[in-house]
């Protein structure tokens, strides 16, 4: 699929790996429409060449109507949707405190799941009504998953079971949309070094790119970027999901 002279819609495109994944779409020739909170957009201050920042909660089917009317207003067919919205609390099911808090698993799955899944079908919805290429194929939707949705670590039980929604959700949601011509491939990094790294010490940034057998370091946000693109070009990956770890397989904790 070539991306040049489209429209491609990156959820949490004010930071991390939604910013490098906008800014690499438009240097393959997209012109990226960009959402994130209003006071994540404000934060980021004015957007990239080629990147529009909109201000839209993933969770509300509004907000993304309302983003997505931005992008069909800009009068390039929407061939590429990715999802990196995401959030990534922690906490023990029995903790010091007691019982998990319920609302805090509710807002984990509300945002990482919920919030993918509202997205993809808006944003399907959107690719669907696109003239096909010469293939027959319209679009791509690519989610983030992690590998913390096979190997959920102490403390990541909301985050895990999100983001194993996200792995369950891939197949099923590649054959609804194939009558489409619309593809839909999920990928599920490990340790990626984004601004959220950053607050842990030396120590610990060390420790976790010890870990990793090989290349023995975090991930860049740009090779996931790399990626989103590798997978926009390779026709026939469907269905899949894509592991970037460096073989990491996560301990307990």
């Amino acid at each position: 699929m070539d991306l040049a002279g489209t429209a491609a819609l990156v959820t949490g495109a004010a930071s991390g790996l939604g910013a490098a994944t906008a800014a690499l779409l438009v240097e393959r020739g997209a012109t990226v429409y960009g959402l994130d909170l209003g006071k994540a957009v404000v934060a980021a201050g004015e957007s990239p060449a080629g990147v529009t920042l909109v201000p839209a909660d993933v969770t509300s089917e509004t907000s993304v109507k309302t983003a997505l009317a931005h992008v069909r207003g800009g009068g390039l067919p929407l061939r590429l949707a990715v999802n990196c919205a995401g959030i990534a609390p922690s906490a023990r099911i029995l903790g010091r405190e007691g019982a998990h808090d319920l609302d805090l698993f509710r807002s984990v799955i509300d945002v990482n799941l919920v919030g993918t899944f509202n997205v993809l079908r808006l944003a399907a919805e959107l690719i669907a009504d696109t003239e096909p290429d010469t293939a027959g194929q319209r679009g791509l939707i690519v989610n983030t998953a992690s590998i913390a949705a096979f190997e959920g670590q102490i403390g990541q039980a909301a985050y895990a079971a999100s983001k194993a929604g996200i792995v369950g959700l891939t197949l099923a949601a590649a054959r609804d949309l194939a009558r489409h011509g619309i593809r839909v491939v999920t990928i599920a990094p490990g340790i990626v070094d984004t601004p959220m790294m950053a607050s842990f010490g030396d120590d610990i940034r060390a420790a976790l790119a010890a870990g990793v057998p090989f290349p023995s370091r975090l991930a860049q946000p740009n090779e996931y970027a790399r990626l989103v693109a590798m997978i926009a070009e390779h026709d026939y990956l469907n269905g899949e999901t894509i592991r970037m770890d460096g073989a990491m397989r996560m301990a307990p904790r």
